[in-house]
């Protein structure tokens, strides 16, 4: 199959790439290189198009090269820059997003893997989540996502499209070989924050809020690992029936802390990793965790990594290997 990934060079975007190259697909890379974009996490098999979502012009000319399916990963992605800067958001996440669906319906590519987020759900009435729980997002990015699954659902009914959207949660670790991982500045994701301290390229990790209604106080989240979800990717490409939309959430079902996960990362290091307990950030819901037994169900799928220790050690890997990402190479 001959697949146009966008966003093909970012964290998650550059291992469901190699994924899909393992699996013998064709695949060409729609990527700006800003925002943990890099060239050098682009598989070599893989065909990069360097060009924005907004070059309407070139995405026109680039998706008339007979693609059967794509993957949607391009978009902005910090909860708090989003309550900060929604205009931005709403512009990127959603304006792109509606033009490359205007152009595949014009190349009639009818199928998508759309990157989605339990933020959809916002605070959630339970944990762990269920794709039928009401989505009620609490931030602009949340609302970003969820307008780019109602697009989704009503081009399968008006046009056919074939769609899945997938509800993951915190995507985290590296590849196994430690060869491609998370480089993004500014960074802004807890495991790489953690341990970059470790390397001692922070002074301490911050804990945005320490009196949620949870066990220790700080917000619990699912830890799903990035090549789990690059394999989620290929079978939900693979499998995508026409003319339906499709959504499921993927994580481990297992929630773990803040504070767990510095703990973690302080056994897998062997470094101190010092904590600092601060304000709240706004938008952030106390938990979220995921019940992934629809896609495990449906899917026949299962998490390869389960313990967080595991995640958090290839990341270590790749981190310690890379301590200035891809500069590294």
């Amino acid at each position: 199959m001959k697949v146009f990934v966008t966003g093909g060079a970012g964290y998650v975007g550059s291992h469901c790439v190699r994924e899909l190259c393992d699996a013998g697909h064709e695949v060409v890379v729609f990527d700006n290189l800003v925002n943990g974009g890099h060239k050098e996490a682009v598989d070599t098999r893989a065909k990069l198009v360097v060009g924005d979502l907004a070059d309407t012009a070139l995405l026109d000319t680039t998706l008339g090269g007979g693609f059967e399916a794509v993957m949607h990963f391009a978009s902005h992605l910090n909860v708090g820059e989003s309550v900060s800067e929604p205009l931005e958001y709403y512009r990127n996440n959603i304006v792109n997003s509606v033009s490359l669906l205007q152009l595949m319906h014009k190349h009639a590519i009818k199928k998508i893997v759309f990157s989605s987020t339990c933020a959809t759900y916002g605070e959630p009435e339970r944990c762990p989540i269920t794709e039928d729980l009401p989505q009620d997002p609490i931030n602009p990015y949340g609302r970003t996502k969820l307008a780019i699954e109602w697009a989704l659902r009503d081009s399968a009914a008006a046009w056919g499209l074939g769609s899945t959207a997938l509800r993951y949660f915190n995507a985290s670790g590296a590849s196994a070989d430690a060869t491609i991982g998370e480089d993004r500045t500014p960074e802004y994701h807890l495991v790489p924050l953690v341990l970059q301290v470790a390397l001692g390229q922070r002074d301490v990790i911050k804990i945005f809020g320490e009196d949620y209604p949870t066990p220790d106080g700080s917000c619990v989240r699912d830890y799903i690992h990035v090549e789990d979800l690059a394999d989620v990717h290929r079978i939900a490409l693979e499998t995508q029936p026409p003319a339906e939309f499709r959504y499921y959430n993927v994580g481990t079902g297992n929630g773990v802390s803040v504070k767990e996960l510095i703990d973690m990362a302080r056994e897998v290091t062997g470094h101190e990793i010092p904590a600092v307990p601060t304000e709240r950030r706004e938008g952030d819901p106390p938990e979220l965790y995921a019940d992934p037994t629809k896609i495990m169900t449906e899917f026949g799928w299962k998490p390869k990594y389960m313990d967080i220790k595991e995640t958090v050690r290839t990341a270590w890997e790749w981190h310690r290997t890379h301590p200035e990402g891809y500069a590294s190479e």
